[in-house]
């Protein structure tokens, strides 16, 4: 998810730099509403949605949730109601609101592509959030963590402004019956000139995966990011039976290794993500074929991301005095997928401790009901609430609530009665560890550092895609194309380096 770390001003940063800012999508909504409840310090998300273009949104939403000065000390944030298959059209307004918010600020003031990322695991809240983010103008829209293969078609009619379905993953459907979540843009205007359909980049860690996009997705798709298992965020789980190590860690074998010769015979421009943030992998990367690099935990602890100040501070003091592990927890996310925890003291790298609660609700799993009506439920809300759900409480084990923690760690806590806040749940790669020369130099560094860091050998790619840190693929709207069929986010220089920085999610 990234949540709120590749936020506006960071993938703004990376972007001025010419290469491609990625924004978070992942709960942007619930986002969206703390900000205002904190006060819009600064002004900028209400600057942002006096543009939004569909009437009478944004004066509902701020006069829902805008506090003025922000909340009093210890005062809960007021919570949007939990997605679920069939929401309120206001509810779908506020998810269009926030990605539109998000977007628009991060191409304020230029003309050069930017890139959402979702989850699409995280399947209720997407089509909103993707028409509210293609509203704003995105250029790529990048998802991974599942199988994205109806989502190139729902952005060829959200483009045209036309009714979209994504099958709906239901656990307990009856064989034959299949489930949908709809979204309509009609039903909340008029709309008259049709949009900019942004490139799709699909995040993939298998050549099946990818072959199978290229071929038999609803729509075109642009290009890739390969994901290897070292990246932060969720990886996917190894092929074959699932083994651990002494840390109770996936091990990861020869059969999670993408073939990039593979990768090239599809014809399309791919990116390397996961381990990948250093020079010497972006020289690595372009000898093997590749278009460029996608860059997270280097972004993530720079001045511009939506981390808290004294959390990058923790984590670049611990790295850097040996104190700093991350923990690829094969337990951790309600997905299932194995997920990349940063271990440090004071943050819910482990789940005991904290009181489960479940109150942001956007991991939760559908179910069909023995009434026939669907249920919702998620393997971090308390025990009793799972079990009494239809849940195995063999799920439960060892589940952390992701949607909380992440919150947490860009000082969007949630208020507790008993006065225990939540606590951060950092991800990153695995080269956090590592980072410790490069954090020595750096007392504080802004996302341009990270750009210069990542180009300081650059490649000539002499007839060859450009790269790209924090970006990836073809131009967007207004952006520039270098002639290599790889977007440079404004810059036209041929054979570039390029980046762009997604943090993980």
């Amino acid at each position: 998810m990234g949540v709120g770390v590749s936020n506006w001003v960071l993938a703004k940063a990376v972007s001025l730099r010419g290469q491609l800012g990625v924004v978070s999508g992942t709960c942007i909504d619930s986002i969206l509403v703390r900000r205002l409840q904190d006060g819009d310090i600064g002004g900028h998300v209400r600057r942002a949605m006096a543009q939004f273009p569909i009437p009478h949104v944004a004066d509902a939403v701020l006069q829902k949730f805008f506090v003025a000065g922000g909340r009093p000390p210890r005062t809960p944030y007021k919570a949007l109601p939990m997605y679920r298959q069939s929401v309120s059209l206001a509810r779908q307004q506020v998810t269009m609101l926030a990605a539109f918010v998000e977007v628009w600020l991060a191409r304020e003031g230029h003309s050069r592509p930017v890139g959402m990322n979702l989850l699409t695991k995280v399947q209720m809240p997407n089509l909103p959030t993707l028409y509210g983010a293609m509203l704003a103008g995105v250029g790529y829209v990048l998802m991974g963590a599942g199988i994205p293969r109806e989502i190139p078609g729902v952005l060829d009619n959200l483009a045209n402004h036309e009714v979209v379905a994504i099958k709906f993953d239901v656990e307990g459907l009856p064989a034959g019956e299949t489930e949908y979540l709809r979204f309509d843009p009609r039903e909340h205007w008029e709309p008259s000139e049709p949009l900019y359909r942004p490139r799709f980049l699909a995040i993939i860690s298998a050549n099946s995966l990818a072959m199978t996009l290229a071929r038999k997705a609803t729509g075109r798709v642009d290009g890739f990011v390969v994901e290897g298992p070292t990246a932060g965020g969720h990886n996917a789980p190894p092929r074959g039976e699932l083994r651990l190590n002494d840390r109770g860690e996936p091990i990861y074998g020869e059969r999670d290794v993408v073939d990039l010769d593979k990768m090239k015979e599809l014809g399309l421009p791919f990116w390397i993500a996961g381990g990948a943030g250093s020079p010497e992998r972006l020289e690595a990367a372009c000898a093997a074929g590749a278009s460029g690099i996608q860059v997270g935990t280097l972004f993530a602890y720079c001045e511009e991301s939506g981390m808290t100040a004294a959390i990058k501070e923790m984590v670049r003091q611990g790295v850097m005095s040996g104190q700093v592990h991350v923990m690829t927890d094969p337990r951790a996310s309600p997905t299932g997928y194995p997920f990349k925890v940063v271990e440090i003291d004071g943050f819910n790298s482990r789940a005991e401790g904290r009181k489960r609660c479940c109150d942001l609700g956007y991991l939760r799993t559908a179910y069909r009901e023995e009434n026939g009506r669907l249920g919702y439920r998620c393997p971090a809300e308390p025990v009793d609430t799972y079990v009494k759900r239809g849940g195995d409480v063999a799920d439960t084990d060892g589940r952390k609530c992701l949607c909380n923690g992440l919150f947490a760690n860009i000082g969007l806590g949630q208020v507790r009665e008993d006065d225990v806040d939540e606590r951060p749940l950092l991800t990153s790669g695995d080269e956090l560890a590592c980072l410790g020369a490069f954090f020595r130099a750096r007392p504080h560094y802004t996302a341009s550092d990270v750009v210069d860091h990542l180009l300081s050998r650059r490649v000539a790619l002499q007839g060859r895609h450009a790269t790209a840190v924090n970006g990836h693929g073809p131009d967007g709207p207004g952006g520039a194309s270098n002639g290599n069929g790889a977007a440079t986010a404004g810059s036209a220089r041929p054979g570039a380096a390029q980046v762009h920085s997604r943090v993980p999610a």
